[in-house]
């Protein structure tokens, strides 16, 4: 009676192991992928244009044959952390088959990916890095050679020399705060006659905040002739960079000073035009939402991906802004993919 109950047991074992090989592979062969992409906000054109590549990626996987959906959904604002949380969470729930997710917070997200890992949903993170390894890749430019290039790039326009200030973006925020080290790194190992006069004041998550930051900043450095004490400006994102624009503008100082900034939009491409700016450092988001969606794809299909993927930069100039490869990163044609 033993050995009977033995043997049933071992078929019964069997026959689970092979069911659960047959419904893996009839998943992997005609499996809809259901991939939720979860930017920091949606408003600035940076994240439209990761959801631009998010979409591109689904279109040319279904041109490919495989069954791709994307589902976009973020925190309007981008400091809303537990809006982000809940977002990871909600989709832990609904079972989607991976999640590619641009952490606001390097600390704040961690327990959520976890989460997700461990309930078998694969991460792969974007745009800005995680404290944690619980993720199968880190697409996103590498922010810390991106500072250093807004770095060499005002010291070059400064001649070496010179009064600069920083305005941070958001404490938590994994990729800004790489440039920013970059940024003082590079003058500190290399340019001894540029002296940071202020680096510590953060900017914010709204377009609004960063605007008064940069008044507050500027103010105390005007001279009684309408000029500045300071020779350059830099700032690690999209939202400063237009924020400390916008402030030079209304105060009448654009011009007045040697200013880098980081990332594009159509008002930043104008004030480069102008010469109210003199650098971008550029990403190439479309690249890395498409990258993002193409590797969390390659790893549900079993196959190897590679644990850091970097999407590059390059620094704009209004002497190379209408280069074609410039241009693209400057202007990214999202609203072709978003049908806007």
């Amino acid at each position: 009676m033993k050995k009977v109950l033995t043997i049933i047991a071992v078929l019964v074992t069997a026959a689970v192991v092979f069911a659960a090989i047959g419904c893996r592979q009839k998943a992997e062969s005609g499996a809809k992928y259901r991939i939720a992409v979860i930017p920091k906000g949606t408003t600035h054109v940076f994240w439209k244009s990761i959801h631009a590549g998010a979409i591109k990626a689904e279109q040319e996987l279904k041109e490919a044959g495989i069954d791709v959906e994307v589902i976009w959904i973020g925190p309007l604002k981008e400091d809303d952390r537990e809006s982000q949380i809940k977002v990871v969470e909600n989709f832990i729930t609904r079972r989607v088959s991976g999640i590619v997710l641009a952490p606001l917070d390097d600390v704040a997200l961690r327990r959520p990916v976890k989460d997700a890992v461990n309930s078998g949903i694969p991460v792969v993170i974007i745009d800005s890095g995680l404290k944690s390894d619980d993720y199968t890749s880190f697409v996103a430019t590498d922010n810390y050679v991106g500072g250093r290039k807004g770095g060499e790039r005002l010291a070059k326009i400064l001649g070496g020399k010179g009064k600069v200030i920083m305005l941070r973006y958001q404490e938590g925020s994994a990729s800004t705060m790489n440039r920013e080290q970059g940024f003082l790194d590079v003058l500190k190992e290399k340019y001894p006659e540029i002296e940071v006069v202020s680096a510590s004041q953060y900017g914010g998550a709204t377009t609004e905040s960063a605007y008064q930051a940069s008044e507050n900043l500027l103010a105390p450095r005007r001279t009684p002739d309408g000029g500045l004490k300071i020779d350059g400006i830099f700032c690690p994102n999209e939202s400063t960079t237009f924020s400390m624009l916008l402030a030079l503008e209304d105060g009448g100082l654009a011009g007045k000073v040697k200013y880098v900034g980081f990332d594009s939009s159509e008002r930043l491409v104008k004030g480069l035009r102008t010469g109210h700016i003199q650098g971008l450092v550029l990403q190439d988001p479309i690249n890395m939402g498409y990258l993002g969606v193409k590797t969390i794809v390659a790893h549900l299909q079993g196959q190897e991906v590679d644990k850091q993927i970097d999407t590059g930069s390059e620094v704009a100039t209004p002497e190379n802004m209408d280069d074609p490869k410039m241009k693209n990163l400057l202007e990214p044609d999202f609203k072709k993919w978003l049908n806007e």
